[in-house]
């Protein structure tokens, strides 16, 4: 006697099993693609490993399904994530990684284990929280080496008689695959992560220290300054100063930013006039300095030639601008969407000079030396105070607004 395909009728198509099985299959591989894009994308290993075990449990037909992590030292597997499973169970359950377990069983041959009854598995040592989920049938298969020892085990497991054939077997199969992947991706990432915040740390403190001993100098040199025997000694010794103390605030600046190369010189600038006023001796309650900057990021060098300038131009207004010692000196920093060329003005509301006789200040040829070493042009008028016009290229990049004065 001849068996006839076991079939439903839906309407006037009739479903037979190979339809069933194409479906299985289509909705496996669908799930499958699903889960690799997320992992990929995905850089916390716990959310990798949950949303394994949910797909695996859904596209089986299963109530539960688990990830356990082989412990060399313990020589154990702990369940790490799972789906279905109560409290106390993923975190906390091990078994031994050996023949014992269904899930050491696999871990140990490196092939699929399948129970169908653990009812009639009296040679397995389980623990309790099978019988209290009511566990049956299990499948285990190894999550294989990528880097090293295999990660662990990846099981599914039902609280019913369950067949599982052989596309069941390949599906979780190849799911383990995929998933070992990621898990390595996302260690490996974490490993590179780590790594680089140690760099980061050494960085900072590296920085740190420089600053200090860049204070350390100029505080050296304001004391020569106050013994220094002449007025032009103590103008030189206090040039220099300023110009240590400016290079200490790049060094502030750079505080937090790691192993950047650019930093953002429009918050430079506003740090940088908040400390200027203090070296200015007893003008700062009568001069008043201002700073509007715009967000603009530039290499370090760019960065410590231009802050030298300003400091600089700055001190400059400080002494010689303001014989009443009162007035103002804004300094402004703009990009033109335009033409991505920035614009860096120092200007004050002081009695101006001839142009010519600012030539012979050295202070002034080296902003000229510092303008011209970043590429940028000089623009210098005198009408109702002073006005230095700085023009740069800077890299493309987003510009914001912030206003600040000191």
């Amino acid at each position: 006697m001849h068996s006839r395909p076991h079939h439903k009728q839906r309407g006037t198509h009739v479903i037979t099993e190979p339809d069933r099985t194409v479906e299985k299959l289509l909705r496996q591989q669908a799930a499958l693609a699903g889960f690799g894009s997320f992992a990929f994308k995905e850089t916390d290993l716990l959310a990798i490993l949950m949303e394994a075990a949910r797909v695996c449990a859904s596209c089986l037909g299963v109530a539960y399904c688990k990830v356990c992590r082989y412990r060399p030292a313990e020589n154990d597997l702990l369940v790490v994530a799972g789906c279905g499973w109560d409290c106390g169970v993923v975190g906390q359950v091990v078994s031994r990684a050996d023949e014992t377990s269904p899930q050491g069983r696999a871990y140990v041959t490196r092939e699929p284990v399948i129970i169908h009854d653990l009812r009639d598995s009296n040679n397995l040592a389980l623990p309790d929280f099978y019988p209290r989920h009511g566990i049956i049938s299990t499948v285990d298969v190894i999550i294989p080496a990528i880097d090293g020892a295999p990660y662990g085990v990846l099981e599914i497991d039902s609280p019913a008689l369950h067949h599982y054939d052989v596309h069941d077997i390949d599906f979780l199969t190849g799911f383990a695959n995929v998933l070992a992947t990621a898990v390595a991706t996302a260690q490996r990432n974490k490993a590179m992560l780590a790594l680089v915040d140690q760099q980061k740390l050494l960085a900072e403190e590296l920085q740190h220290r420089v600053r200090n001993n860049l204070l350390a100098v100029s505080g050296m040199l304001a004391n020569y300054a106050r013994t220094a025997v002449d007025d032009t000694t103590r103008v030189d010794i206090t040039s220099i100063s300023r110009r240590v103390v400016t290079l200490a605030q790049i060094y502030d600046s750079l505080l937090g930013v790691g192993l950047s190369k650019t930093i953002d010189f429009g918050g430079y600038l506003r740090e940088l006039c908040a400390a200027l006023p203090g070296l200015q001796d007893d003008r700062i309650s009568t001069i008043d300095l201002q700073c509007r900057a715009e967000f603009i990021m530039l290499s370090l060098e760019t960065v410590t030639a231009l802050g030298i300038v300003v400091a600089e131009l700055v001190t400059n207004s400080y002494r010689h601008a303001f014989p009443d010692r009162r007035g103002t000196i804004t300094v402004t920093l703009v990009r033109s969407p335009e033409t991505g060329r920035a614009i860096l003005t120092i200007r004050d509301s002081g009695v101006g000079f001839a142009v010519e006789a600012i030539e012979s200040r050295r202070g002034l040829g080296l902003v000229r030396r510092l303008i011209e070493q970043v590429g940028g042009t000089l623009n210098v008028q005198s009408e109702a105070g002073a006005r230095w016009t700085i023009g740069f290229d800077v890299p493309v990049g987003i510009v914001g607004l912030v206003s600040a004065a000191s």
